[in-house]
This record gives C-alpha cells, sequence and structure tokens, in this order.
C-alpha cells in the first residue's frame, strides 16, 4: 500500500509535494510505535499468536476504509470527476490510515519473534536461516505488490467518471490481507505457543524507575557505589529481572544511533517516488509506473541476501576477518549515505532538464502567429524577429515589466501587453493583425504523474471538435483555443472533426511534457491532417531516465541487507528469553524515530534545491555512522541464556542451602526441647513455687 500512498496524497487528495511527504512520515512513524503496544498485549494478556490474529483483524478493516476514502464517486455529487467534499474522504483516510498503524505495529513485534519461538536453544542455525528466509518472504511480497499495485492504480475506473483506480490498489491488499489471515489461523495446530509470562514490559519499567529513584534517594557520597546503576533496584526485584534489563538496556543503547538509517531508507517510498515522476520510464519493451520503480529494492533483496549468507560472510570469514553483526551494520549505513549521494547526482540531472519559469517577479510570454503569412515583430530587449505563418516562437521571453509593447513591422501595429508576474502566457497574433489580441495562460510547472498536458488552438473559420481516447477536448470555436488535457505516455490518435467531415492526427508522446497544437487556417478537413498541423513545444519531455535511479536502489539495498537483516538477528540474539518481543518493538521504535527525524531535518533546513537536502540526510548519516561504529568497537557480546542459566542456578543453590538451614535449624529445636523435657524431669531444676 506504502508505494501508491504518497501519490495518492498527491494526486487524488491534493496535497502538495511537502505535505504529502510529511504525512507518509508521520505515519510510518505510527506503524513503528505502535509495536510498544503490541509488545505489551502479547506478553502480558492474549500471548502473540492471539495477538496476531486480533490485530489482523483491526489493520484489514483499515485497509477497507481506505479502499472505500479512494472511491471518488462517492462525494462526486456534479459527476465531473473531482469529490465534491474532500474532507470525507480526507477523514475516512485518516482512520483507515490509523487503523493499519495499528494493526500492522500490533502484529510487527510479534511475528518475527513468535516464528523466533519455534525453534529450540539447539537450533541456532535453523534460526538464524529462518530470520533470512522470513526477511526474503517480506520483499516477496514487496516485490509482488510494488509490480501490481502501481498497475491497479493505473486502471481507470468509477461509475460517473474514470479516475485513477486508488480504490482498487488499496482494495485487494485487503483482500489479500483476509486470505493470509485465514491460513495462518489454519496452521495453529502446528505451532508451539509460548504462553504469555505477565506484562514484562510493566515490569521492566517499574524496575528501572525504582532504580533510579532508589539512586536519587542514596545519592549522598556516604552510600557505597554499586557496579551498575540497576543495582539500586535489588532491594524489591529479583537479581535475574535486574540482569535481564541490563541486557536489554545494553542493546538499546546501542541503537540509539540507528534510526538514522531509516530516516535514509524510508526516503524511497516518498521523495525518491516523486523524484521518479520527473524521469522517463521507458525501458523499451517494458514502461515503468513512478512507485514501480521501488520493485529494484525488493528483486535486488531476494538476489542479495542468499548471495550474502552463502558467500560473501563465509568469504570474508576465510579472510581471517572478524565480520561480526555490529560491524555488517556499520558497513549498511556507510552504504545507505552513499545512495544518498547518488540520488543527489540524478535529481542534479534532473534539475538540467527542467524549463526555467518565470520567479514571482519575472513573466514569461510566447507568441503564435495564427495567420497564414509571416510577421515580423519588435520585443522590449530584442531586434526585429521572424515569425513564420501558423507557428510560435522557438522560446518564452522573460520580462521584469509589468506591461510590455509588441509591435509588429509591415503594417506597422503596436500593441500594450499587460503581463502577469510568476506566470508563463502566450499571445495569440490573429491573421488580421488590427483585429484584437488574444492573451492566454500556459502552464507554470511540470503536468503530473508524467502524464502530457495537450491544447488545440483552432485557426480555422468553422467549429471543430477534437477528442482522443481518455481525453475530449470538445467544441473549439474559431480562433480560439481549448483548455489543457492529460495525455498518457505512448501514441495517441486525435480525431478532427467540423459537421460530417473528419482527419486524423496521431503523436507519440514521452513523459511530462506539455505541447500546443495549431490547426491552420488552410486545413481541409477530409483530407490528411499529418503534415497541416503545426505544434508548439511549451515544456520539454522527461529526458533523465529512471535506470540512473539503479545505482541509489543498489546501494541503498545493500544496506538494507548488511543493517536491517543483521539487526534483526541481532536484537533477538541478545534478547533475554522473556523479552525478545520488548527489544524487537525497541528495534522498530527505531524506524520511527527515523520517520520523524526526516519531518525535523526537512522542516529545518528547508534547502531550496532537493539535491542538496539529499546531501545533508548523507552527511548525517556518515556522522552517526562515526559515533555508531565507536560504540560497537566497545560493546561486548553476550549469551542471554547462559546469563540466565547461571542465576537460575545460584537461585536454585541459594534454595538448597535455605532448605538446609532450616532442616538444621529443625534439629536444633527437636534437641532444646528433648533436653527440656529431661530438665522437667530433674528434682533439682524444678522451680520451687
Amino acid at each position: 500500500m506504502r508505494a501508491v500512498l504518497v501519490l495518492y496524497f498527491k494526486y487524488f487528495l491534493l496535497w502538495d509535494d511537502d505535505l504529502a511527504t510529511s504525512i507518509y512520515h508521520v505515519f510510518v512513524a505510527f506503524c513503528y510505535l505502535t509495536p510498544i503496544l503490541g509488545a505489551i498485549v502479547a506478553d502480558s494478556w492474549l500471548g502473540k499468536f492471539k495477538t496476531i490474529i486480533y490485530l489482523s483483524i483491526v489493520y484489514a478493516i483499515g485497509q477497507v476504509t481506505m479502499a472505500i476514502s479512494a472511491i471518488h464517486d462517492i462525494t462526486d455529487y456534479n459527476k465531473d470527476g473531482t469529490p465534491d467534499n474532500m474532507t470525507f474522504h480526507v477523514v475516512l483516510s485518516m482512520v483507515g490510515l490509523f487503523l493499519i498503524a495499528l494493526g500492522t505495529g500490533g502484529i510487527k513485534p510479534c511475528v518475527a519473534a513468535f516464528g523466533g519461538d519455534q525453534f529450540g536453544n539447539h537450533q541456532e542455525k535453523q534460526r538464524r536461516t529462518f530470520f533470512s528466509v522470513f526477511y526474503l518472504c517480506i520483499n516477496g511480497g514487496s516485490l509482488l505488490s510494488t509490480i501490481i499495485t502501481p498497475i491497479l492504480r493505473a486502471q481507470d475506473c468509477g461509475i460517473y467518471s474514470k479516475q485513477k483506480c486508488y480504490s482498487l490498489a488499496f482494495g485487494v491488499p485487503a483482500a489479500l490481507m483476509l486470505v493470509a489471515l485465514v491460513v495462518f489461523i489454519i496452521g495453529s495446530g502446528m505451532y508451539y505457543k509460548a504462553e504469555p509470562q505477565g506484562n514484562i514490559m510493566g515490569s521492566v519499567c517499574k524496575c528501572i524507575g525504582f532504580a533510579i529513584k532508589n539512586r536519587y534517594k542514596h545519592r549522598s557520597k556516604q552510600y557505597p557505589k554499586r557496579q551498575h546503576w540497576m543495582d539500586w533496584s535489588e532491594e524489591k526485584y529479583e537479581k535475574l529481572l535486574i540482569a535481564q534489563i541490563k541486557m536489554v538496556l545494553k542493546v538499546l543503547f546501542l541503537y540509539i544511533p540507528l534510526p538514522m538509517f531509516w530516516t535514509l531508507f524510508d526516503q524511497k517510498g516518498s521523495r525518491w517516488t516523486l523524484q521518479a515522476t520527473n524521469m522517463d520510464g521507458n525501458f523499451g519493451l517494458l514502461v515503468i509506473q513512478p512507485d514501480q520503480m521501488q520493485t529494484v529494492n525488493p528483486i535486488l533483496i531476494l538476489t542479495l541476501v542468499p548471495i550474502m549468507d552463502s558467500l560473501i560472510y563465509p568469504l570474508i570469514k576465510k579472510c581471517g576477518l572478524n565480520f561480526t553483526p555490529l560491524k555488517r551494520m556499520t558497513v549498511g549505513m556507510v552504504m545507505a549515505a552513499i545512495a544518498f549521494v547518488c540520488a543527489a547526482v540524478v535529481q542534479l540531472q534532473i534539475d538540467i532538464t527542467y524549463p526555467t519559469f518565470p520567479s514571482a517577479s519575472e513573466s514569461q510570454l510566447k507568441l503564435i502567429n495564427m495567420g497564414s503569412t509571416p510577421v515580423t515583430y519588435l520585443l522590449p530587449g530584442n531586434g526585429p524577429l521572424v515569425l513564420p505563418a501558423a507557428q510560435a516562437s522557438q522560446n518564452f521571453f522573460t520580462f521584469k515589466e509589468d506591461i510590455i509593447s509588441v509591435k509588429i513591422v509591415g503594417p506597422e501595429v503596436t500593441k500594450s501587453i499587460p503581463l502577469v508576474k510568476g506566470k508563463r502566457q502566450k499571445l495569440l497574433i490573429p491573421a488580421n493583425i488590427n483585429d484584437n489580441w488574444l492573451l492566454i495562460d500556459a502552464l507554470n510547472s511540470k503536468p503530473q504523474q508524467g502524464n502530457n498536458a495537450i491544447r488545440f488552438i483552432n485557426g480555422m473559420n468553422t467549429t471543430l471538435n477534437v477528442s482522443t481516447a481518455g481525453a475530449d477536448f470538445g467544441l473549439i470555436e474559431p480562433f480560439y483555443f481549448s483548455n489543457y488535457s492529460q495525455i498518457k505516455y505512448g501514441k495517441a490518435i486525435f480525431t478532427l472533426q467540423s459537421g460530417s467531415q473528419s482527419c486524423e492526427y496521431s503523436r507519440d508522446f514521452g513523459f511530462g511534457s506539455s505541447y500546443t497544437f495549431f490547426i491552420p487556417s488552410t486545413l481541409v478537413i477530409g483530407q490528411n491532417c499529418q503534415g497541416a498541423i503545426t505544434e508548439s513545444e511549451d515544456i520539454e519531455p522527461n529526458s533523465a531516465h529512471m535506470a540512473l535511479q539503479i545505482p541509489q536502489y543498489f546501494f541503498i539495498t545493500v544496506g538494507e541487507v548488511m543493517f536491517s537483516v543483521t539487526g534483526l538477528e541481532f536484537s533477538y540474539s541478545q534478547a533475554p528469553s522473556n523479552m525478545k518481543a520488548v527489544l524487537q518493538a525497541g528495534w522498530l521504535l527505531t524506524v520511527a524515530v527515523g520517520n520523524f527525524i526526516v519531518l525535523i531535518v526537512a522542516e529545518l533546513a528547508k534547502l531550496p534545491k532537493q539535491w542538496a537536502e539529499y546531501v545533508l540526510f548523507a552527511s548525517l548519516l556518515i556522522a552517526v555512522c562515526f559515533i555508531f561504529s565507536i560504540m560497537a568497537h566497545f560493546y561486548t557480546y553476550i549469551d542471554p541464556t547462559e546469563i540466565e542459566a547461571q542465576f537460575m542456578k545460584k537461585v536454585d543453590e541459594d534454595d538448597d542451602d535455605d532448605k538446609s538451614l532450616k532442616k538444621a535449624e529443625i534439629e536444633m529445636v527437636r534437641k532444646d526441647s528433648n533436653k527440656s523435657d529431661k530438665d522437667e524431669d530433674d528434682p533439682g531444676k524444678r522451680t520451687k513455687m
């Protein structure tokens, strides 16, 4: 669903890039905050199995709600294809996203831990293989969804008018989620289901709180220091629990720098997708949608995980290098930083292809000669220029003045033309230059979703109807123009009709261009239109190819394999037996914090150029990576099972000592009792009354 979410915000709810990106990352952050709730529910109440089932139902309901929110016909009262009550759709989509965040966050810490529970302590190798396969399965689903969901989105659907089918893109995953839930329930009898061990999260928080409170009470120098600050809770809590919390805190401390990785990683679903909308997705036999470019990530994951596990890591080991999990994670962070440097380079290439639009203090003008003879004209700051018949000037002219004089030479005519600051406009010069000149608006930005914005100008004396598949320009009056219509990539065939006569004009389009087609007065309807119609390219099609994004996806995926897969395994291996879900929730919490960092950095930096923002994020990650490498150097790996066994053994020995002591006390009592009986029988030792 996330594959199309940012486009849903931008093109259905009509939010700008910054708001769409912000809400996207807020949603992702909540998806990774709610795992704490899921861990508490699983560990203290329902257990992992039931938690997965119940919250999956909430998940599916949220997905259905999202599908309903994307049906434009619900509030399209005037049947023009645009919802008339956008508040309804916004509220419904926010409710849907909240339920999805609650559902997905609730099951996230349980699924991996529930899978890990199926293996005994003697099956470390199998458990390690499971986490790799588990990650492969996630990315297998991701691969299918990032291919299929954008295809579903690209379909046209609706009762009264056809629009992009976001409802289908959200509805199919909802149905599949229900199917997955049924399959999971069917396997119930095959699973090992660990019983809930009480509110371990609550116990951990209370124990930490008591340790802090007790340490504060005894902060005076007269009290001897203890080996660890958690030891201040020994007066109230068991040593085993304290030891387990120490293990968890040790790993959580190591997690502090990790959110920065996720800050970069999750932008592939927001900034990188928006970047792809300004690129050329034609791969020859295949045309890629902007949101389908994310398929590169799961494809590479499915390729790289087995290669890393079976080839790269064993090869490094044979070279005698101790490539520990924390070292892998460090290298993964460096790879993510390199990916963003690549993204910045790609953005620079895209920026070069952008047209120069007028600033707030400028205006731009293009002239179109609607006559059948060339005209010579003069503009402020420009010498005499010749405008051929039925043609437009090649480029837009930029002016700082509010009003300019346009002079036609022979016969001489001068017109004062008022311009609008910050806008592009076109001046239609009629065949009879003494008639009214028409000033019309042009596009001030690239067309959305990689579409092509097309308009026709009718230079004939008769009314024309222009239509094509998926767009209808309607009736165009003589010497007038149509509104812009959005045309998809590929070949478009336009039908021009006047009365019973018609002819066709065809044109191949790329991505993100804008053209004005001029129908000259000399055109004869019914004959060949192809060579008679002239075109004016107002905005060039996207020329930066989407293939340029492949290097950045490669590096971010290598980083993900080394960072995320290793991190999941590391978190599980370093967690005490009763706190697996707690540490998984802590791991997922780093993802939430990372998404909030996107909002904070982007809001504070407010960089005018997107490439500069990419470089900023890469620099921040490198700095954080340096800190993490120092922390990792001083980290000592532990075996939680062994430590817990030592404490359990000590407890058993203490119990045995207590039993022996109690037995000795009982024997002493018995001896004293026997002695007292003898004293009572001795007449010399009786008390005289």
